[in-house]
């Protein structure tokens, strides 16, 4: 694929992950909810995107996974809200980014194992 095609590809996939990131971010979820979702449907669907990465075009690996799950997850904005909520409560924050990193290591491994 052409340098030029495949930034437009990544462009076009990272667009539509902003706005789905944004989107579940707003209530009735939240920043907090929202961007524990976004990194588990992230996770997931990155474990299917490599589950069949043999199968699938290098178009659609760079729309979904470089574009898409890219821009939608976000390991700066877990960090920052970590943090920000580390200053109020220590074990509430903790809590947070363990369920996050837990939740996102298993759904990637089984979208994986199960797309296997």
């Amino acid at each position: 694929m052409p340098w030029g095609a495949a930034l437009l590809v990544v462009a076009v996939g990272g667009a539509l992950g902003a706005v789905l990131r944004h989107l579940l971010s707003m209530p009735p979820l939240g920043p907090f909810r929202g961007v524990l979702l976004v990194n588990v449907l992230g996770s997931a669907a990155l474990g299917a995107l490599v589950a069949g990465s043999d199968r699938l075009p290098t178009t659609a690996v760079l729309l979904i996974g470089t574009g898409l799950c890219g821009a939608m997850t976000t390991w700066s904005t877990l960090a920052v809200q970590t943090w920000e909520l580390g200053r109020r409560d220590a074990v509430r924050a903790a809590a947070y980014l363990l369920v996050t990193l837990v939740l996102g290591v298993a759904a990637a491994v089984l979208t994986l194992r199960l797309l296997s």
